[in-house]
């Protein structure tokens, strides 16, 4: 008998337990699917912050208007690389002499940029021999009379304060203070 009893409690616990699952099961197909009617929407009203977020967005598309212009500009009435065009045409052609222009001298190449960074002396043999440091052209160039200074210059003399370069192309000469 004792197994009589387990096998009727076992079909006991297996129905309670179908049941109280029905029962969950038809509590919520009714939640689900209430007849009650749906809650009016909540509005709120658009902050300033947003108001202003309007306004700038209304400048933006007038911006981009106005930069993209809808005409076409119109073409220009006369042409604007042509000098007195009407004026040469006019003139007469008769016995006026061709006037005669001489050619522009030829454009001198640009002095690099160079400056006198100090000045410095050595004794040699009992004589004072100066040195100048100049900077250009990306180099520091430490230089004394005779030497050449880039491609261009040589040095011509040295000073307490300044310094003396001849230009070898259009042999003149260049100071260089010390500031």
């Amino acid at each position: 008998m004792p197994f009589g009893d387990d096998v009727a409690m076992h079909v006991k616990r297996t129905a309670a337990i179908v049941l109280g699952g029905g029962a969950v099961a038809t509590w919520l197909a009714g939640a689900a699917t209430s007849n009650r009617p749906l809650p009016d929407p909540i509005v709120t009203t658009p902050k300033a912050i947003d108001a202003r977020g309007a306004d700038l967005a209304t400048e933006i598309e007038k911006l981009r208007e106005r930069l993209r212009p809808s005409t076409t500009p119109r073409a220009p009435a006369r042409n604007l690389f042509a000098f007195r065009a009407g004026a040469a045409a006019a003139a007469p052609a008769g016995d006026q002499p061709a006037a005669i222009v001489e050619a522009p001298p030829p454009p001198r190449p640009a002095e690099p940029a160079l400056k006198l960074s100090g000045i410095g002396e050595d004794v040699d043999n009992g004589a004072t021999v100066r040195m100048a440091f100049i900077s250009g052209e990306g180099q520091l160039f430490i230089v004394k009379a005779g030497d050449a200074v880039t491609p261009r210059y040589r040095v011509n003399a040295i000073g307490a304060d300044a310094v003396e370069l001849l230009d070898l192309t259009t042999n003149t000469t260049r100071r260089l203070a010390l500031r």
